[in-house]
């Protein structure tokens, strides 16, 4: 007899409808699934698989020994996923000096000699986020700008788009290679004085040299250094992150964490470059870890340099810097040979392209690479597609490719854009509008730490196209905004089919994860000015919460 009553004690205990069933009621929950785009109820299981959705009442009949979760007057969404973003990076700056919003070389002097009173003697002082846009000047740095505040103490620091760097003297004569002469390297630019000394600015491939200088964080920072990010990530509403190009040893570290439980959010991770970490793709085949946290089966490859430091491949001159075109960080050939490798791998293609000459030769490569397979469902991605030539739109509808773009990045650059690319190529820049009503799908991100990892300024400015003040009142290029919905969509289930997610994530419906924040206020009906400041209650990936607002 005790036999029997356990069997069915055991029973009892594994029927979702009579335990382990939690039910979430709130004013509103915004599904993004279309068969059932609001309920005010959703009930999952242990595991985090959502069960039923609908009203409260027919919910809670349903499942009578069900736990209550009542977020009350607050508005659900599906869990957010930033397309593109660096997680290593931003934990990093964690660790070393944030420059981001600095407007002088003086301010970031105060910011540097305040981080080096926290360093041991000789120790590299780095750090990121100067941008020369946001000076009186707008002109690049030298070495000599440093030299006085720090003879002694080597200098590195990346740019806000983490396209260029600035070194100090003792920095340069640390690099074991004879910097001087006219040489340059391949998809790089070494800045020299009018003696052909290096002046101190590294742009693109040239940074390799520098960057093998700087002595590289241990495992154990490393692991530190993402967890940082990843909550800070999770604070700011985010289930998800697709990272946008990983080394091997960061991989590593990435599935230390997940053998630990420590992986909070979702992590869509990118090989970075034809190296090493797409060799081992290739050899061990698409990789995904148990707990689903941590997946990689993408190589991010990089066209061009950012158009910040006149880096992006054009078709035309600079408009403000003529005989300037940027240049290709990787060549034509090298791109050819890593897609059809790629191909051949059976491994999905996220190419930073940024100039409209970039972007070109990403399309061409791909078109060579996936040959007549190109209808397939390979969702092979561009990212970034900041400044588009009209006649290649269709070509990314032809190949059906995945363009992940950055909001944040129009409202940022929005200053001096135009100086950079002229009155007609600018129409076609940040074209989020003309990009989606192509029929291309759009998967949308931050690029932090080149931005904030806030989606909430991603919300603002895809609909806005406006700055924190409402400048430009009415948009910047306003025929490029996004509704509302349209933002949402891309940083929810627009980002997860671009991770071949949309099955598991991205929206709400039976099946799927239980991966939702929980929002103050309801994104699809605030001001769009309120964007910004959305209240985040709480963050649950799995039915779990990994966040919860003081």
């Amino acid at each position: 007899m005790k036999q029997v009553l356990a069997g069915l004690l055991l029973c009892v205990l594994a029927t979702p409808a009579l335990a382990q069933v939690t039910v979430l009621t709130a004013h509103r929950i915004h599904t993004m699934d279309t068969n059932q785009p609001q309920a005010q109820a959703m009930a999952y299981d242990a595991s985090g698989k959502i069960l039923a959705l609908g009203d409260a009442a027919s919910l809670l009949q349903r499942y009578p020994a069900a736990r209550r979760l009542d977020v009350g007057a607050a508005t659900v969404v599906p869990g957010l996923i930033d397309a593109h973003g660096h997680l290593p990076s931003l934990g990093m700056s964690f660790l070393r000096v944030d420059l981001n919003g600095t407007r002088s070389k003086e301010e970031i002097l105060t910011r540097l000699k305040t981080f080096a009173a926290t360093l041991p003697k000789g120790a590299w002082l780095t750090g990121r986020g100067w941008d020369q846009n946001d000076w009186p000047e707008q002109a690049f740095p030298t070495a000599a700008d440093l030299d006085a505040a720090f003879p002694d103490r080597p200098i590195w620091l990346r740019r806000v788009d983490g396209h260029a760097g600035w070194a100090n003297s003792a920095a340069l004569r640390a690099v074991k290679r004879d910097l001087s002469g006219s040489w340059q390297p391949d998809g790089g630019v070494i800045r020299r004085d009018a003696r052909g000394r290096p002046d101190g600015v590294f742009i693109d491939n040239a940074m390799d040299l520098m960057d093998a200088t700087v002595p590289a964080p241990d495992a154990a920072t490393l692991e530190h250094a993402l967890e940082l990010a990843m909550h800070a990530a999770v604070a700011d509403g985010l289930t998800g992150v697709h990272d946008a190009g990983i080394t091997l040893e960061e991989l590593r570290a990435y599935q230390h964490l997940a053998d630990q439980g420590k992986l909070p959010l979702r992590v869509y991770a990118m090989a970075f470059g034809d190296g090493p970490a797409l060799d081992w793709l290739c050899a061990n085949g698409l990789y995904r870890h148990p707990s689903g946290r941590l997946q990689m089966r993408t190589v991010k490859l990089f066209a061009d340099g950012a158009l910040g430091s006149r880096g992006a491949a054009l078709l035309q001159d600079y408009s403000d810097d003529h005989g300037n075109r940027g240049l290709y960080v990787t060549s034509p050939e090298a791109m050819a040979a890593a897609t059809a490798k790629a191909r051949r791998c059976g491994v999905q293609v996220a190419t930073h392209a940024i100039g409209d000459r970039g972007i070109r030769m990403t399309l061409d490569a791909y078109a060579h690479a996936l040959g007549t397979d190109s209808g397939s469902d390979h969702r092979w991605r561009i990212e970034h597609v900041q400044v588009l030539a009209p006649e290649d739109l269709p070509r990314l509808v032809q190949l059906h490719l995945v363009a992940s773009m950055q909001p944040t990045h129009a409202t940022s650059d929005m200053p001096w854009a135009e100086a950079r690319l002229g009155p007609q190529r600018v129409v076609w820049a940040y074209a989020w509008r003309k990009v989606r009503d192509a029929g291309v799908p759009l998967a949308l991100g931050s690029d932090f730490p080149v931005e904030s990892p806030d989606p909430r300024l991603g919300l603002y400015a895809a609909v806005t196209r406006e700055d924190a003040q409402g400048n430009p009142p009415g948009g910047w290029y306003p025929d490029e905004k996004l509704t509302a919905f349209e933002a949402l969509r891309g940083f929810t289930l627009g980002a997860a089919y671009a991770g071949f997610a949309e099955n598991e994530i991205g929206s709400l419906a039976v099946g799927k994860r239980a991966d939702f924040v929980v929002l103050a206020q309801d994104p699809l009906a605030v001001p769009e000015a309120q964007l910004r400041t959305l209240a985040v209650k709480a963050t649950y990936v799995d039915g779990k919460p990994v966040f919860e607002a003081p």
